[in-house]
């Protein structure tokens, strides 16, 4: 891609946040399970229909100074699949009693509400589309509004494909590639967030 092509781009993404004052980055972790190349085949104990969040993780940064002004990492209670699955553990690390002792989707919603309200005037990313629809997912179990129903949503993978002619494939990739430290565990919704916050701090800057 010429230079050109990539600051018309960037500049395509700064007119789209230019009417928020705040950027939400955000990292799900859900319930989930995959049969591994050791095990004999069976059926998913956790279907991709019935993934629910286990933990969320949000990032707040101020555009007009393109700062970390605030951070929030909840765990939250599954009720079709309560029991974590193996696989789902040794992937996020997130453990047993982490989940026993959280609070629902609904309550911490109740909480991330009391967040939104201190920055308002949002936009949220994630890093690709999974985030967007596994809320939505979440919602309808819970029979209750998105956690961020009506904030724009951008998609931050697509954001730093378009200014790369090869770009990485994965988070941790991507944050290699631009010389970025990682930060934290991969597959945790904080750390995550926060990893999908230096790469949206890198591109806009």
């Amino acid at each position: 891609m010429i230079i050109e092509a990539k600051l018309l781009y960037l500049q395509a993404i700064k007119n789209l946040l230019a009417p928020h004052r705040y950027l939400y980055c955000v990292d799900l972790e859900a319930t989930c399970d995959e049969v591994e190349d050791s095990e004999q085949l069976r059926p998913l104990a956790v279907p991709p229909d019935q993934m629910e969040t286990i933990e969320i993780g949000l990032v707040v940064i101020d555009l007009e100074t393109f700062e970390v002004v605030d951070e929030f990492q909840r765990f939250v209670r599954p009720q079709i699949n309560p029991i974590l699955t193996a696989f789902c553990k040794k992937l996020t690390s997130i453990r047993q009693e982490d989940v026993d002792s959280a609070r629902t989707y609904v309550e911490v919603g109740q909480e991330l509400g009391a967040l939104i309200a201190r920055y308002p005037n949002a936009a949220w990313t994630s890093w690709g589309d999974y985030d967007a629809r596994q809320l939505e997912r979440d919602a309808g179990f819970a029979a209750c509004p998105s956690l961020l129903e009506g904030l724009p949503h951008f998609n931050a993978r697509k954001w730093h494909a378009g200014l790369h002619d090869n770009p990485p494939k994965s988070l941790m990739q991507t944050v290699e590639s631009l010389g970025l430290i990682w930060q934290g565990t991969y597959h945790r919704g904080i750390d995550d967030a926060r990893n999908v916050a230096s790469i949206v701090k890198e591109v806009l800057s």
